[in-house]
């Protein structure tokens, strides 16, 4: 028997939330053509994470009450529905940490200034975009005809929270060597230095890419990586691809201002990635046992945003006491 993949998503709801993310994305690229290459401050990026946050939750907000709207849909489908998009949400803001640690070292590795990183980002989510799109349908689409699939995703997910728990970090000796970097630079005439901004320069009459493009290429297929993670999460808590969509976009939106805000920082947080391991053990759980336990949304988000929230505050307890034991 196939499952039915029923979505709540409309050519309403997706045209506001459409119209949302273009008119964000054109406030941001204006902002940086207007600035030019600048670094963002620490200032800069906690406004535009609140900003992208309260955007995020007035969509969950606005979403709610069209549903409610909706006589066919009724409260407690717009309640679950609005509780979903909050879960996976949370769930991707939360795996995208780890893909922050990755960003730090690859920008390192290419030796690209913190001033022109905001452009590699920028045009990494844009490209994150429409990676997420095709993942997001053929997921859905796999979904809806082999009933079977959510069980291999489950494996997967509790695999890969059994993996997390494991000592594993990646280093620039791994970036050394990493085949597709050596690909890339076998296969493609690259400059030594940086040319501004430029994706391309011009060498010795001839057209090169500078290390900025490389650095987008990797991170580009880094993201490949961290979705394969993220979409099969967001489908346990929920198979309505409207749902999965926006949540992930959400909060792939905001992860270049959470990049700045964190990235200096991103290594105090020794448990965090304890905290992932749990959350995507317990997502890849409920999706093995969805056949004979159905667990409600707000258990899913008590459970991941509890898991979360227990590793910052063991985080911060590690940090606090550091100074003393030192």
């Amino acid at each position: 028997m196939q499952p039915q993949l029923n979505s709540v998503g409309s050519p309403l709801f997706y045209g506001v939330f459409g119209a949302i993310v273009m008119v964000m994305i054109a406030v941001d690229m204006l902002a940086l053509k207007k600035e030019g290459a600048h670094r963002v401050s620490s200032k800069e990026a906690l406004l535009w994470t609140v900003v992208w946050i309260s955007i995020s939750l007035g969509f969950a907000v606005w979403l709610y009450f069209e549903l409610l709207h909706n006589v066919a849909v009724g409260h407690e489908i717009a309640a679950d529905s609005v509780m979903d998009f909050l879960t996976g949400y949370v769930l991707e803001k939360s795996l995208s940490v780890d893909n922050i640690f990755v960003f730090v070292l690859i920008f390192s590795y290419f030796k690209i200034p913190a001033a022109y990183q905001h452009r590699v980002l920028l045009f990494g989510v844009l490209g994150a975009i429409v990676l997420r799109a095709i993942m997001v349908g053929l997921g859905a689409v796999l979904i809806s005809r082999f009933n079977w699939i959510l069980y291999l995703f489950g494996i997967f997910l509790l695999y890969s929270g059994i993996k997390l728990m494991l000592p594993e970090k990646v280093g620039h000796k791994e970036l050394q060597e990493n085949s597709l970097i050596k690909w890339l630079y076998r296969h493609f005439p690259v400059s030594d230095h940086l040319d501004q901004e430029k994706f391309f320069t011009v060498e010795n009459g001839k057209r090169v890419a500078t290390p900025l493009l490389l650095t987008l290429i990797v991170i580009e297929l880094s993201d490949v990586v961290f979705a394969v993670d993220s979409i099969p999460a967001v489908f346990a808590v929920t198979t309505d691809p409207f749902i999965v969509f926006t949540s992930n976009i959400f909060a792939v939106l905001g992860l270049r201002a959470m990049y700045f805000l964190l990235a200096n920082v991103v290594e105090k947080f020794a448990y965090l990635k304890y905290g992932l391991a749990v959350v995507l053990s317990f997502i890849g759980v409920k999706m093995l046992v969805v056949k004979w336990w159905h667990i409600p949304s707000w258990a899913s988000l008590t459970v991941v945003f509890s898991a979360l929230l227990m590793a910052i505050l063991a985080s911060w307890w590690k940090n606090h006491q550091q100074p003393i034991a030192d």
